[in-house]
């Protein structure tokens, strides 16, 4: 998992949060407020919508994040998390990403790229 993990508040712009997302090179931002998880945004999900004209101008993170977050607790499995990625899964695609949580506080995010590059090494 990462643990140095990027995140925004719900009142941040979504044209800024997509920003942020493409200058990192990420694919989600945990949104916090007051340090405590709230919500997520994707890339997918933001630059589809901003490219659809779908938000008008001054759309807040927190009027479109993804507030059932796919979560994970630091001593589960890989099997477990993938697992889960597949379990939050919908019809119109995929989780990429599981926020980790320890004892309702934020510890890391794990992405679809973390479990390849740990299955890559087994």
């Amino acid at each position: 998992m990462t643990t140095n993990v990027m995140t925004v508040e719900p009142s941040e712009d979504v044209v800024f949060a997509f920003e942020k997302l493409m200058k990192h090179r990420i694919s989600a931002l945990p949104v916090l407020e007051e340090g405590k998880l709230v919500g997520i945004v994707t890339a997918s999900d933001l630059g589809h919508n901003l490219i659809l004209d779908n938000y008008e101008l001054g759309t807040t993170v927190g009027e479109v994040m993804v507030r059932d977050v796919a979560t994970v607790a630091p001593d589960e499995t890989l099997g477990d998390a993938i697992e889960k990625m597949n379990d939050y899964s919908s019809d119109e695609g995929i989780i990429n990403q599981l926020v980790v949580m320890s004892d309702g506080e934020m510890v890391g995010i794990i992405a679809d790229g973390d479990i390849i590059r740990a299955l890559k090494s087994l």
